[in-house]
């Protein structure tokens, strides 16, 4: 990290980072979308004004905001002018809908709730009367104005909780993840070390700013004073104009839009899909090895990997710098201020960027350990050069006939069949060997016919251990993917076939 982005990162709060990097470039653009730029002196006067727009509708420190809305520059200068006033915001997925957003609502108990009125064919102001919302207003295009000379003193302190974050609810009701803007800095910080980006760059935001990673990316665009495109609807092709046109030099987001760019590469084999593009980075979802080698020979661009969750927004993250081999098989290294202990073959993590906890004190006390470090219910192990290898979670250990197997280990292996495109191992209920191991396959297109024996012989052959084979194989057209980094949803996959045997 320079100098000037290290002494940025020790700003108390992301007002004052703001405030910072105006006054050091405030004509430098730092969100593009469409044929608009917002600089970053731009930034903080607009933030300003709506700020004071939000404080004459009744707005304060401390007072609950939730907000719906897509990647968009005015999401963005809404969220700043939030923390400019202090107030406590818990940002919602725009795909969510009424068991989520309500659950959201009521639990944190928001006093106002910015929507963008009708989007993408879904009536989200209507939705938020139909629960019952308070200070519901729309926020897609035009947003409250007002004089900042009413507004009181922006927070001082970075430690308090401002920011609530949700967890997917796949399988449960979400959790409401407490951060601070010092625990946002500290991610966003981490991020900007490792990827070693220039105020010459051009990154991308292809995910939805409502998600964890919109602060923790912004915080980066603020450290090195570099922009970054702002995609409302990220879908390919449609999104590669924007992208060459402003000419991005970093983009991804996850395993899945890797996978995203490389077909559209393909299309075009020999010509650069973006041909400023250098750098694939992300994170989210695991990242078979053999994607990262398929990528760099394929699209002629380095790709770093990393590791984080709502809780961690940035754990650990692959550099430029390390080496092919660390760059395909690990999570990459942690920075100074996160410290990492595995117990029981469990990753968990204790420093700064740490949430606080979660809304019910209960689901707190269960998800730190008597010293302080939070289980995160990831299976790893660490290298002796620091760099963090990721084998599964908890709940992807499959255990036949009392042995235990690691879903991720065979799911790196059958990514290197050329018949495979994507895939998901999980456990079936079985009465005879207590799980199964069942493989769901995604197929390239073009890719011929895929059978069990296909499978687990291609298995045997990569050195697979008998006991740890496929013993039930499904091809799907698609696999169930969440909306945000667009994770394989496991729990679904459990759901369609554990009544099924093969």
């Amino acid at each position: 990290m320079d100098a000037t982005a290290h002494e940025l990162s020790g700003s108390r709060t992301l007002w004052e980072l703001v405030v910072r990097r105006a006054a050091l470039t405030p004509d430098r653009p730092v969100l593009l979308q469409d044929e608009r730029a917002l600089t970053f002196g731009d930034l903080r006067e607009r933030a300003e004004r709506v700020a004071a727009g939000l404080y004459g509708m009744g707005v304060r420190p401390g007072t609950v905001v939730a907000w719906q809305l897509p990647t968009r520059i005015e999401t963005a200068l809404l969220s700043f002018a939030l923390a400019r006033l202090g107030a406590v915001q818990t940002p919602l997925i725009p795909y969510y809908r009424e068991r989520e957003a309500g659950f959201a609502l009521r639990e944190s108990k928001a006093e106002y709730f910015a929507v963008p009125g009708t989007w993408r064919g879904f009536d989200h102001t209507a939705m938020a009367r139909r629960l019952g919302a308070r200070g519901v207003f729309e926020a897609y295009d035009s947003l409250p104005d007002g004089d900042p000379s009413v507004l009181p003193e922006p927070p001082a302190e970075g430690a308090s909780v401002r920011w609530i974050y949700w967890t997917s609810g796949t399988t449960s009701a979400p959790k409401g993840v407490l951060h601070t803007d010092r625990s946002l800095i500290a991610a966003g910080s981490c991020l900007a070390h490792a990827l070693r980006l220039t105020p010459d760059d051009v990154g991308s935001m292809a995910f939805p700013y409502a998600h964890v990673a919109g602060p923790d990316y912004t915080v980066m665009l603020l450290l090195y004073g570099f922009p970054a495109l702002m995609a409302e609807h990220f879908a390919l092709p449609d999104a590669l104009e924007d992208y060459r046109r402003h000419g991005v030099t970093v983009a991804g987001g996850s395993t899945a839009f890797y996978s995203m760019f490389l077909a559209e590469q393909r299309k075009r084999p020999g010509r650069k899909v973006i041909p400023s593009l250098r750098l694939l980075a992300g994170g989210g979802a695991p990242k078979p090895p053999e994607l990262y080698h398929t990528v760099v020979r394929e699209m002629g661009v380095q790709l770093t990997h990393g590791y984080g969750m709502t809780e961690v927004p940035m754990i650990t993250m692959g550099s430029p710098g390390d080496s092919a081999e660390n760059l395909a098989a690990t999570e990459g290294r942690p920075p100074r201020e996160m410290e990492i202990r595995i117990v029981d073959g469990e990753v968990r993590l204790r420093g700064e960027a740490v949430c606080q906890g979660y809304l019910d004190p209960a689901q707190t006390a269960e998800a730190f350990d008597e010293e302080g470090f939070l289980r995160t219910g990831d299976l790893g192990r660490l290298t002796p050069s620091g760099h963090l290898v990721l084998t599964g979670r908890r709940k992807d250990v499959i255990i036949r006939k009392g042995e235990n197997i690691s879903a991720r280990e065979i799911e790196d292996l059958l990514h290197r069949h050329p018949a495979v495109g994507d895939v998901a191992v999980v456990g079936l209920p079985d009465a005879e060997r207590g799980e199964r191991v069942c493989a769901v396959v995604e197929q390239p297109p073009g890719a011929g016919e895929l059978t069990l024996a296909a499978v687990t012989e291609f298995l045997r052959a990569q050195g697979l251990s008998v006991h740890k084979l496929p013993e039930q194989l499904e091809v799907v057209d698609a696999l169930p993917r969440g909306e945000t980094l667009r994770k394989v949803l496991k729990y679904r996959l459990r759901e369609r076939y554990s009544g099924t045997v093969k």
